[in-house]
């Protein structure tokens, strides 16, 4: 997948500037795709250029006029042409991970710290995500919001987050507490 894929289906959701399209990408693309603000800004004008997504300039009282986009018919089309391909196996590439398969000649106490930093930044989405499936429902019950909802594509990407950093979150605190009773078993933490 490229960026200009993430961006389109963020852009689905409505209007956005640039400046929103971060905050959209901090809280609700981020679970499924990571994009740097300046990555953002610039992928919005390829797009603009490619007329994929249409922007147009709003005024503000006493702040610069902004700029926000929309998706275009086009940009419709391209999202269209992404979703029929095969989509490409999920590549993992974690340090920290790296650091866990190698931790048996690296301090131990280092990767629990870091493990239990993770658990706690897991956590901390987690929580954002399942605020951010009461907010997509609208006062509906789960189910009653899948059968019916306007728009239930991105709740679903949103509860693939949640499963995502729920097993992230309980992996770390598992493998932390493995890794300190071995430690102090053994009595070393290399």
């Amino acid at each position: 997948m490229a960026l200009r894929h993430a961006v389109l289906a963020a852009l689905l959701d409505g209007e956005y500037s640039g400046y929103q399209l971060t905050k959209v990408f901090d809280v609700g693309v981020a679970d499924f795709w990571y994009a740097a603000p300046q990555q953002l800004y610039a992928e919005l004008a390829k797009l603009e250029t490619a007329g994929l997504v249409a922007g147009r300039e709003v005024p503000q009282q006493g702040r610069p006029t902004k700029r926000v986009f929309t998706v275009t018919e086009a940009g419709i089309g391209e999202l269209a042409r992404f979703a029929s391909a095969p989509p490409k196996p999920l590549l993992m590439r974690d340090d920290l991970v790296v650091r866990v398969h190698a931790v048996d000649v690296l301090d131990t106490a280092t990767v629990v710290t870091q493990l239990l930093e993770r658990a706690e930044g897991a956590a901390a989405k987690l929580a954002l995500f399942e605020k951010i499936l009461l907010r997509l429902r609208g006062g509906l019950p789960e189910e009653t919001f899948l059968r019916e909802g306007e728009r239930v594509g991105p709740y679903l990407s949103c509860l693939a987050g949640c499963r995502l950093e729920r097993e992230i979150h309980d992996w770390c605190l598992q493998t932390a507490r493995t890794l300190s009773e071995r430690a102090a078993r053994t009595g070393g933490g290399q």
